[in-house]
């Protein structure tokens, strides 16, 4: 182990807190490619906005005999990305940069695909489709951060845990329409 102090001295901490206030929460110690983090970020900005919506489509537009567990099951699933969607627009603006919430583009910056369905189960799969999706690729950001951005690893980390909930919830209920 190196001989150096586990804490910077506290002298040196609060000189380097007044250089560049204007930042925020960036300060030097920061080590990742803010530009790169940020664009990430606004494609997985993307992709919970398009989760949002093809999940309140399935709310709207599920029929049937067991419509009502998927409906609620849908929307749910909705709230959550419509929070997940939230967290990643406040770290971009931590960050300093803008949520990219045009609607131009939206579909082709998402990592997930908006497919309608045109039954209850085809909703639920390309529901857990886009789920997977989610999952890897917020399992390769996770690892592209590492300690560069703990924050932003920490947050993606909480939501790729409800990720997987709602990949579960998805086998569960497509389970309860097969049977």
């Amino acid at each position: 182990m190196p001989d150096k102090p586990f804490l910077t001295d506290i002298k040196t901490l609060r000189e380097r807190a007044r250089k560049h206030i204007e930042e925020g929460a960036v300060t030097g110690s920061y080590s990742a490619d803010r530009e790169t983090v940020i664009k990430i970020l606004n494609e997985a900005l993307a992709t919970e906005l398009v989760c949002v919506l093809r999940y309140k489509r399935h709310y709207y537009m599920a029929e049937g005999f067991n419509a009502k567990g998927a409906q609620e099951e849908f929307l749910e699933h909705a709230r959550q990305e419509q929070q997940h969607a939230d967290q990643i627009a406040e770290r971009i603006t931590q960050l300093g940069g803008a949520p990219d919430f045009n609607p131009e583009g939206l579909a082709m910056r998402s990592h997930a695909e908006y497919v309608e369905g045109e039954n209850i189960m085809e909703m639920i799969k390309e529901d857990l489709i886009a789920e997977r999706i989610a999952i890897e690729s917020y399992g390769e950001i996770i690892r592209y951060l590492g300690n560069d951005d703990p924050v932003t690893r920490r947050m993606l980390e909480e939501i790729l845990a409800t990720e997987e909930e709602h990949a579960d919830d998805l086998v569960g209920l497509m389970g309860n329409m097969a049977g």
